[in-house]
């Protein structure tokens, strides 16, 4: 797969999770939103960066 297509397919996933987590667990919580929200970004950059990044 060339890298555009993983790229944009590795942020819909980040999206989806984002969204999928603020939906199910933290509705009415906007601190606890947003520091997850934070935290799955990060986990996602950190993998993006081990694993997407140019050879």
């Amino acid at each position: 797969m060339s890298r555009r297509p993983a790229v944009a397919i590795y942020v819909l996933t980040l999206v989806a999770v984002v969204v999928l987590v603020d939906i199910l667990f933290f509705k009415h919580h906007f601190w606890g939103r947003l520091m997850v929200n934070v935290g799955i970004v990060l986990i996602f950059a950190a993998f993006g960066l081990r694993f997407l990044k140019h050879s």
